[in-house]
């Protein structure tokens, strides 16, 4: 076994302990350095996996037991794989899956053992699913997954098969959608997750726009031309039929999006109307049953009826008969789904694992899967051979008849490799079969080694490497060195040109994708462990167009998403973090997207006079009234905010000791650096007091809208101006700011976002930004928050406390308060169970604690230090700790 550095903790003393399900909102996920994917609720089968270029639709199978899928019922994760155990009679089952280390491969560990004082036979059944395709575009937040129809993002279909992975005899609950939805007439608007409608404050669970990459190929359908009418629902429960909306004719067009009336389609339902169209062999969509990518759509594909659902999409043989009206029906429901046209069956989706798409067969030795729509090509192999071993449709199957005297046990190894040429995965899947133990035991014993070299001066996995905290305070060591290993844990060293990058989150979105914000939560401690990483990372993020998306995906360098008001400050705040760690000045003379880093730092600090508000003193910046650009869910959190308000002022004073830094030849300004620093320093002076003015007492700020002022108790005001303008508060107001937080957002382990007595908080549940939680970096950034205002005290025992929320793994996006008034990982909705921004707690220790703060003041006096009273560092690598000041000469 690797040994660790000394006095870092050994990787399995950080791995979790073993959970009952009932206790975890959001299951475990399983990483290594080239891929992601989620363990399900039974024994052994994942999905959302993705290896890119890689990704996995549906699930990989489960196991049976004497004919049923028991359900696991304890789970523990390490950094290596994760577990899960349950009792299948008198038989104990304990499953391990691990992704192979820089591989596209999984292995699987099945342990039975007799619990009985009398023999036991038991017939071990293992369902073989590879559902893979190989695709070199749409790799955004919402990257493309496959279904039997095509590559998109169907966040919650992937869900509702997830949770069927448990059941005896699967049912397509695909076809059931969830909630209430609008039934729309003609052009459907390109679906994110479950998003229905975009004018309203975000739900986590509801509301996601597509946030696809610009070469995923999504578009806008037409409307079809044609007249409809009698829209109806039949109930399964009742019997009723009842209209919807205006039962009348409609003429639907092109460029028709007509919302006729909500509708919850229950098992069995039908949705019935009817339709008439005069023009022959045209293509469009008819009707649709929300705005959702499995949403039930009826459309015409060259006058043809057609049927898209889930991830399925049928078309009738023959055209529609022109110039009459015919009656349509589909009929949804757990048993599948159906068209009928004038109460003819028409169309009838097969089960998903039929074999539309992908194809099974075995040599009696392996399985073999191949995709149909791409090159990807999967095989499966066993360390034993399976007494049975079968194929049908995309389905293969492997059966063991076993049978355990009182009290022994058997091991049984499955390898699934994942590639571009069959005869390949066989062979490697075959040979890794051949030496199960071995290659099962190397996989945590590369992470052993991974996790010691990132501690390591002059390691050959990194291009740095992370102190060594030395403390008697084991709670304060705990949160600091499993903050480190959420960033290695999330380190991906495949998916980009780049090389190494941190992934932010996942494994439901995102296994390319970067984002502004979150890596700057922590952009000290990612300089620190992978200095060069991040240098190349800095570049290619300037060079998107980050003032209209929120992050990139890194594999083919494309923006993601909406803008975010928060990336100008997150940007600056990285390449501060870069500079002050390394003293690389000469990365401010790189070109980015046309400019050099340097012109990008200070078009970020100067403001453009149209961010100015128009209203108050018309001082303070105005981000809009677009809530998907501040905080999402917080609905009055828009306009100017006091938050980045002062994270202009920061970045403004910041800008002015670099250009000190750099001096006149450095710094290429005419009018010289000394003038355009203080030009810098003034107008942050008044920006500086019209956030002061904004101060609403008792450690609340007021947010400035065009009709007025309202107070607002939110964790990112205080953390911001805690932050970057400490120095500008009064005594008093920094007491109160603490005393703010410690009354009303600091709760037990963790924290909440928003003040749950806030007038707002019923409006905004979500437990990421809202009352009913605290996103992953607010903890950290809080307690260095208070470490600013001279309470380090109070922020260690936030970090202290805060390793116990992690739901036996690490943190999640969203941490919500639970039932028992604890805190875990939030499974609802959209939030990930892995988020790079809790590695925050890691920085506060460094940043806080020790007040390594590595800004550009760094750079000319000792900022911080190796012991306090909370332990000392060891090997910190940084500008003034082991590494020279810049000279001017080094400056661009």
């Amino acid at each position: 076994m690797n040994r660790p550095t000394d006095g870092v903790p050994a990787l399995d003393d950080l791995a979790g302990e073993w959970t009952g399900r009932a206790e975890l909102n959001h299951l475990p996920s399983l990483r290594n350095q080239w891929g992601q994917g989620h363990v399900n609720g039974d024994l052994t089968s994942l999905s959302w996996l993705a290896f890119p270029p890689y990704s996995g639709g549906y699930h990989t199978g489960a196991l049976r037991i004497d004919g049923s899928v028991p359900a696991a019922e304890r789970l523990r994760w390490a950094p290596w794989g994760v577990q899960r155990a349950a009792a299948a009679g008198g038989v104990a089952v304990t499953t391990e899956v691990r992704m192979g280390y820089e591989r596209s491969r999984l292995l699987w560990r099945l342990a039975l053992r007799n619990t009985t004082t009398e023999p036991v036979t038991t017939v071990v059944e293992q369902e073989l699913l590879a559902p893979f395709a190989h695709s070199e575009v749409d790799w955004g937040w919402l990257y493309g997954t496959p279904w039997n129809d095509g590559h998109h993002h169907d966040y919650f279909t992937t869900e509702r098969i997830r949770e069927e992975a448990v059941a005896d005899r699967p049912l397509q609950v695909q076809f059931l959608p969830v909630g209430e939805r609008w039934v729309r007439l003609g052009s459907p608007r390109v679906p994110g997750i479950q998003r229905d409608e975009d004018s309203e404050p975000m739900l986590l669970e509801s509301e996601l726009p597509d946030h696809s990459t610009p070469d995923s190929g999504r578009v806008r359908a037409p409307g079809a031309a044609c007249r409809v009418r009698g829209i109806a629902v039949r109930s399964a429960a009742t019997g009723e039929t009842r209209p919807v909306g205006d039962a009348g004719e409609h003429t639907v067009g092109p460029g028709t999006d007509l919302r006729i009336g909500t509708v919850r389609l229950g098992d069995g339902d039908v949705l019935r109307f009817s339709v008439r169209t005069d023009t022959a062999e045209q293509t469009g969509v008819i009707i649709t049953h929300g705005n959702h990518p499995d949403s039930l759509q009826v459309a015409l594909e060259d006058g043809r009826l057609a049927l898209r659902v889930a991830g399925e999409h049928l078309v009738a043989p023959e055209p529609l008969t022109l110039g009459t009206w015919h009656t349509v029906a589909v009929l949804v429901g757990g048993a599948g789904a159906e068209l009928l046209l004038d109460d003819s069956p028409l169309l009838t989706p097969a089960a998903w694992w039929e074999g539309q798409r992908w194809t099974a067969t075995t040599d009696g030795a392996t399985v073999s899967v191949a995709d149909s729509r791409s090159a990807a090509r999967s095989a499966y192999a066993f360390s034993h051979t399976p007494d049975s071993l079968g194929t049908a449709g995309a389905r293969g199957h492997a059966r063991w008849d076993i049978t355990l005297r009182p009290g022994e046990e058997t091991v049984l190894g499955v390898v699934l490799e994942i590639g571009d040429s069959a005869e390949t995965v066989a062979h490697d899947a075959a040979a890794v079969a051949a030496a199960f133990p071995a290659e099962f035991d190397a996989v945590a014993e590369r992470w052993r080694g991974t996790w010691n070299s990132a501690f390591e001066p002059g390691n050959t996995e990194f291009s740095g490497h992370l102190p060594t905290l030395r403390t008697e305070d084991a709670d304060l060591a705990r949160t600091y060195y499993l903050g480190a290993l959420l960033a290695v844990y999330l380190r991906n060293t495949a998916v980009s040109p780049l090389g190494p990058v941190f992934l932010t989150g996942g494994p439901r979105l995102g296994p390319t994708t970067t984002f502004f914000w979150d890596i700057s939560e922590w952009a000290r401690t990612a300089a620190l462990l992978e200095p060069d990483g991040l240098r190349r990372w800095i570049l290619a993020a300037l060079a998107q167009p980050y003032h209209r998306c929120h992050s990139f995906d890194t594999r083919n360098l494309l923006p993601v998403g909406n803008h975010y008001a928060a990336n100008d400050h997150a940007l600056f705040r990285t390449v501060k973090a870069y500079v002050g760690v390394t003293g690389d000045l000469a990365l401010l003379g790189e070109s980015a997207g046309g400019r050099s880093v340097l012109q990008h730092l200070r078009e970020m600090a100067f403001r453009p006079s149209t961010l100015r508000a128009t209203f108050g003193g018309g001082v303070l910046a105005d981000f809009g009234r677009d809530a998907w650009e501040l905080l999402e869910c917080v609905p009055n959190y828009r306009d100017a905010v006091v938050s980045l308000n002062a994270g202009y002022v920061g970045m403004l004073r910041s800008l002015a000791a670099l250009l000190r830094v750099l001096g006149d030849a450095g710094s290429g300004i005419a009018i010289g650096a000394e003038a355009e620093a203080s030009l810098a320093e003034a107008e942050a002076a008044e920006l500086s007091a019209a956030v002061l003015g904004q101060y609403a007492g008792d450690g609340r700020w007021m947010i400035s809208h065009p009709e007025g002022d309202e107070v607002i108790g939110h964790c990112l005001d205080f953390e911001l101006v805690a932050a970057d303008m400490a120095e500008d508060l009064s005594a008093d107001q920094r007491e109160q700011m603490v005393r703010f937080v410690t009354g009303h957002l600091l709760d037990g382990d963790w924290m909440r976002a928003l003040d749950p007595e806030d007038p707002v908080a019923p409006l905004s549940d979500r437990p990421d930004h809202g009352a009913a939680g605290a996103f992953a970096a607010w903890p950290g950034a809080t307690s260095f928050g208070l470490c600013r205002l001279g309470r380090p005290d109070v922020a260690a025992g936030v970090l202290r406390r805060a390793h116990r929320a992690t739901s036996g793994g690490l943190w999640g996006q969203a941490m919500e308060v639970a039932e028992d008034g604890g805190y875990r990982v939030a499974g609802r909705g959209v939030a990930n169970r892995d988020s790079n921004a809790a590695v925050a707690v890691t920085e506060a220790v460094l940043a806080g604690l020790f007040g390594i703060e590595a800004g550009i003041e760094s750079l000319a006096k000792d900022i911080g230090t190796t012991r306090t009273p909370y332990g000392h560092l060891e090997n910190v690598r940084a500008v003034g700790f082991g590494l020279p000041r810049p000279q001017r000469a080094d400056a661009p």
